[in-house]
């Protein structure tokens, strides 16, 4: 069902609401991997990520009697989007059911472009069963996110573009949450060129795929745990997992701490905001165990709330040791407070939180407790700060930093 003529039919279509989204070269992960690593930034595409093309070339397949009785889908947000644009663009109604989890942009934006959003369940997987109820009661035509052939095609005009841009792309590292993205990319891309090796990256707190690949049957997690909401499923599809099988030539499974440093890696290195399942890739750059090939790693979204954003950034920072808080303690007498700051300021640690207490011991003049929070340069940088503070016999304990 995933077929040429379908790939090539859905690239022309979705030039109608997509934007170019040109491969970037990384310098930086081209020196840090051995390889020669490209962006795909689809979250810089229009609503922010890649689903639209699958969304709208799925609506441009029905007949206008299944688009006037109105669209319903479930999604923890990107497809949301995408549904709802591509509604919008064909004037008919959009009915979403979100989890009740999905970050508040998201649920937002879906909401700017007219869709009705419900608010239901913890994960996609119980939204999308209500959606598809509602879909019965009402008669509402039901466009899955992902087990969907149609949206796979859709999604899979990925891999045109980066094979007309690259034709020597060697690897293509492509996010799986439930595979429609994989599927249709692995499919256009092994019949574009069958050389080329494309890779599926999951959360490991939700890595549905993975295990349905190693038991040969598609499988269901009992629960999700990952910060990549994106691509928190428990059930992959079935109707595209025979194209995962045969297409895809390897899983890697990233944890969310490494999430997180990708994250950093990507706004101080190329300026570029983009969401933990987009992140997915970013992380497997890491994890390959060959150099010297032509890799694309495909962003898949950009839609992080600002509140998530901020705890990632602040959680980065502590895990790459650019910020780490020290307890130290000195005689509780005038001038150690000063004898303290300026060991640090001569070892360029920057004070960025400080808390004294004077009640750490019932001798005060045997020790009061330094609370201090330092940004440094990362983990040679803060060994210095600490080294010296044992030196000068203020008894520093690294603790974790209350940001």
């Amino acid at each position: 069902m995933l077929t040429m003529e379908r790939f090539e039919e859905a690239s022309e279509m979705v030039k109608k609401v997509t934007q170019e989204t040109k491969l970037i070269l990384s310098s930086y992960f081209t020196e840090q991997t051995g390889n020669k690593v490209f962006f795909k930034p689809e979250n810089m595409q229009r609503t922010g990520a890649y689903k639209i093309r699958g969304a709208y070339y799925k609506i441009s397949t029905l007949t206008d009697e299944q688009r006037e009785k109105g669209l319903i889908t479930a999604s923890a947000g990107n497809h949301a989007q995408g549904v709802a644009f591509a509604a919008y663009k064909y004037g008919v109604k959009a009915v979403i059911v979100m989890p009740t989890t999905t970050p508040l942009i998201k649920v937002e934006r879906t909401k700017s472009y007219g869709a009705e959003v419900i608010l239901y369940g913890d994960v996609y997987d119980e939204a999308c069963q209500y959606a598809m109820q509602l879909s019965q009661e009402k008669g509402y035509t039901f466009i899955h996110p992902f087990n969907d052939y149609e949206v796979a095609t859709g999604q899979g005009t990925i891999a045109m573009e980066i094979i007309q841009e690259l034709p020597v792309v060697d690897y293509i590292l492509v996010p799986i949450g439930g595979g429609g993205l994989a599927a249709g990319v692995a499919t256009l891309a092994k019949n574009l060129n069958p050389h080329i090796k494309v890779i599926g990256v999951e959360p490991a707190g939700a890595a549905c795929m993975k295990m349905s690949l190693e038991k040969g049957e598609v499988c269901t997690l009992e629960q999700v745990s990952t910060i990549a909401d994106g691509t928190a499923v428990q059930t992959p599809g079935d109707k595209i997992f025979p194209y995962i099988q045969e297409n895809v030539d390897d899983i890697i499974t990233v944890e969310d701490d490494e999430l997180i440093v990708a994250f950093l890696d990507m706004v101080e290195n190329h300026k570029m905001i983009v969401e933990n399942s987009g992140l997915l890739t970013v992380a497997a750059l890491k994890h390959l165990d060959f150099q010297k090939k032509k890799v694309v790693a495909i962003l898949s979204g950009g839609n992080m709330d600002v509140i998530t954003m901020s705890s990632v950034v602040q959680h980065g920072l502590i895990q790459r040791d650019r910020i780490f808080t020290v307890s130290v303690l000195i005689p509780d007498k005038p001038g150690e407070l000063v004898r303290v700051a300026s060991i640090i300021a001569e070892n360029q640690g920057n004070v960025i939180k400080l808390d004294h207490n004077q009640f750490v011991s019932t001798n005060r003049n045997a020790a009061v407790e330094l609370k201090i929070t330092i940004e440094a340069f990362g983990t040679r940088h803060k060994n210095q700060i600490v080294d010296a503070l044992e030196q000068a016999g203020c008894r520093p304990k690294v603790i974790r930093p209350s940001l």
